[in-house]
């Protein structure tokens, strides 16, 4: 049948050149006839390729109804009356049939209710005020519909529906750039071309409908611009066709690029130089989460059955899959390199996959290292405030009872001398309770800022501490808590071990960070794996996103260094 096709198209082309020749009313009949050929075979032929490529879709054979409608508009060029009266009622119809054929790339379907409303709308005005203005006598007596002689009616009939029609060609470019900017990252390349010249197409379709209305001097200079244009979108496709038959037979360089074990992005890269697709991604499915992540590790949705974008699934043996390519939805029309493609990645996507789930795995540890901390902090805080207003007022309160019942012991000196001493153990044990709190949570972080409390400790500290505290305002009370504890911690460590004769702390916001740095000129050679107190440092700044390092080397004092981020 297709074979049966192609021989109508190529007499339809021959067809439509002897038409113009043997009219006697087209104006340079050659050229006319030539012009017309060159849009009707290109769409005929186009059309029947991927119709034989990709029979389920429909848009091969609504390019080959573009053809045989171009040739149908022209059968008015015959001397005869009804195909003079065939052809005058169809003059507009292909326009409209290109519009319905830019817009259903590639699938052959209109999406959404506004493009379908839109076409069926232009079919319409493209038809019926054409047989107003036949009944009203524009065309002359050949045409078999003439009922009475109203030029003027006509004219302005013609001039509503050829402005009315270029309105919806104008509507078709912005659905057209709307898909472009809904698409993201770049289309392929072939594609990203059609879709151009579907879109240059329709601005010389509305150029030209403009121009005859207002009889521009120019009219025939963009008419013939114009049918140049329309049929160059079936040859741009055609290109497509081959350079995706061309991608097939790369796949061999990708077998090449895959023997090096690329990182999960260099595998994107290269997946996508060989679909020919730089919107191409890449999803790891991840069966323990029960989700999709991206090479990050981050979870990702695949796109739905109305989106731009198509999916296919990466599986081995058929059974268990590993990941998906989320491409540009006309690379569904090339499942034989899909599958290629699919298949030749399958082990280095198992390697990648293996890493995004490794990258999940840290995210998910990351998550809930800072959950607990976050969580602990919250149990530090309530204990804290239960100590200050518990514990801490009661004792309070029973020294001043003591103070007071010493005042009233005028006559006995020893009773006075025992409870001086009990007062003196409730201060003591006062001051016990304060440094027990101050080391459950850093009250005075929370009310008066990190800078206050790094010269409280640095006042009480065992060794001479230089300060320095470079900070415009205060940042997150959570940072502010993971820096008060490091240098807490450090100066505890110059205390017990480095027998040091002074220290200086540093803290400074730089680069989006801040940086916590406490040196000491002490014996150096602390040992940071055995001790609990600098490993439990670093999982409270890790946990925040950053990093804790230490330079201890013997007789050289230690410095030690956090980097945690912060807005």
């Amino acid at each position: 049948m297709l074979g049966a096709i192609a021989l109508a198209g190529l007499a339809a082309a021959a067809t439509a050149i002897a038409l113009a020749l043997a009219s006697d009313h087209v104006a340079e009949p050659g050229l006319q006839g030539a012009l017309f050929a060159w849009m009707i075979l290109p769409y005929i032929l186009a059309g029947l390729i991927a119709w034989w490529r990709r029979p389920d879709s429909r848009f091969g054979p609504l390019m080959v109804a573009a053809g045989f409608t171009t040739f149908a508009s022209i059968v008015g060029w015959a001397n005869v009356p009804i195909l003079f009266t065939l052809g005058q009622t169809l003059d507009l119809v292909p326009l409209v049939v290109f519009l319905h054929v830019f817009l259903a790339f590639p699938t052959g379907r209109l999406q959404g209710r506004f493009e379908r409303v839109l076409v069926v709308t232009a079919y319409l005005v493209a038809i019926a005020p054409v047989i107003v203005r036949g009944v009203l006598g524009e065309f002359g007596s050949q045409y078999l519909l003439e009922v009475v002689q109203e030029p003027g009616a006509a004219e302005a009939v013609r001039s509503v529906q050829l402005l009315v029609i270029s309105a919806f060609c104008l509507a078709g470019i912005g659905v057209l750039a709307a898909r472009r900017r809904g698409a993201g990252r770049p289309l392929r390349r072939s594609v990203a071309l059609l879709v151009d010249s579907f879109a240059l197409g329709l601005v010389m379709s509305a150029l030209l409908l403009i121009s005859g209305n207002f009889g521009w001097p120019a009219f025939e200079m963009i008419r013939r611009a114009t049918f140049v244009v329309i049929g160059i979108a079936p040859l741009v496709f055609l290109v497509g066709l081959l350079s995706a038959r061309l991608a097939r037979g790369a796949v061999g360089d990708l077998l090449v690029e895959l023997r090096e074990d690329p990182a999960p992005a260099d595998l994107r890269d290269a997946l996508a130089r060989a679909v020919g697709d730089p919107s191409l991604t890449l999803a790891y499915w991840l069966p323990e989460f029960g989700t999709w992540v991206d090479s990050d590790g981050q979870e990702i949705e695949l796109p739905g059955d109305d989106d731009r974008r198509a999916t296919t699934v990466i599986d081995r043996h058929g059974e268990k899959q590993l990941a998906a390519l989320v491409h540009d939805r006309s690379l569904a029309d090339e499942p034989e390199l899909l599958d290629a493609v699919s298949a030749a990645a399958a082990i280095a996507v198992e390697n990648g996959r293996l890493q995004a789930e490794l990258r999940a795995h840290l995210e998910e540890l990351r998550g809930s290292r800072q959950r607990l901390i976050e969580a602990g902090q919250a149990e530090r805080q309530r204990l804290e405030r239960d100590l200050h207003d518990g514990a801490q007022q009661r004792l309070i309160a029973l020294s001043l009872e003591l103070t007071l019942l010493e005042e009233s012991l005028d006559g006995d000196r020893r009773a006075r001398e025992r409870v001086d001493r009990a007062r003196r153990q409730v201060a003591l044990s006062l001051q016990e309770l304060r440094d027990v709190a101050r080391g459950i949570h850093p009250a005075v972080v929370s009310g008066h800022g990190l800078a206050v409390a790094l010269e409280s400790i640095a006042a009480t500290a065992a060794v001479p501490v230089r300060l320095t505290v470079d900070l415009e305002g205060r940042v997150e009370e959570r940072l502010e808590v993971a820096a008060y504890y490091v240098v807490c911690e450090c100066l505890t460590n110059i205390d017990k071990h480095a027998r040091a004769a002074s220290a200086s702390v540093a803290v400074a916001r730089s680069n989006g960070q801040l940086v916590v740095e406490v040196v000491d000129d002490g014996v150096g050679g602390a040992d940071t794996e055995r001790g609990t107190g600098l490993r439990g440092l670093a999982d409270r700044v890790e946990a925040l996103g950053g990093r804790l390092r230490v330079w201890t080397p013997r007789g050289g004092g230690t410095r030690v260094r956090a980097e945690i981020p912060c807005a």
